[in-house]
């Protein structure tokens, strides 16, 4: 039960404990003394998070690498994630090595990054840069998660 109160958590971590026990079929007081519980053992931590859909960034940037020889894409992404313009990296097959998504309000630090963070450095040999006019669809749930919460919906 505490992970399915966690996936729903995770989709609305506001969602009240009453809603969380109808659509568990348990007690209020279940949920709330499984919440606390988990939140008092350090299991769970509920936060806020911004949607970069709805926040509509003013620059967001897909960057296509390819790794310079005798460099892994593991040690490229261990460099660059930590930057919190930095949202996502992917190691994929292909045409590129590395896929990376970079979002910021601020042009100009989104060229300084591509300046000092990509083309000056050694461990990137090419980088293809992306960037969005317009984000249509970007959607955070797992597929795991969606499939949980479908069937906690009862679809």
């Amino acid at each position: 039960m505490n992970q399915q109160i966690i996936r729903l958590l995770q989709q609305d971590g506001r969602m009240a404990f009453s809603e969380i026990a109808q659509k568990l079929d348990v007690s209020e007081g279940t949920i709330r003394n499984r919440v606390s519980g988990l939140r008092e053992n350090n299991m769970l931590r509920i936060v806020a998070m911004s949607d970069p859909v709805a926040t509509e960034y003013t620059t967001d940037a897909m960057i296509g690498l390819n790794v310079a020889a005798g460099v892994t894409p593991r040690q490229v992404a261990e460099r660059l994630e930590s930057d919190p313009r930095v949202v996502f990296i992917l190691w994929v097959a292909g045409r590129y090595d590395l896929v990376v998504e970079l979002v910021s309000d601020d042009a100009d630090a989104v060229k300084a990054f591509l300046e000092h963070e990509i083309h000056a450095s050694k461990d990137i040999a090419n980088a293809d840069v992306m960037f969005g006019l317009k984000n249509f669809k970007n959607q955070f749930l797992l597929k795991r998660d969606v499939e949980d919460w479908e069937e906690a919906e009862g679809g």
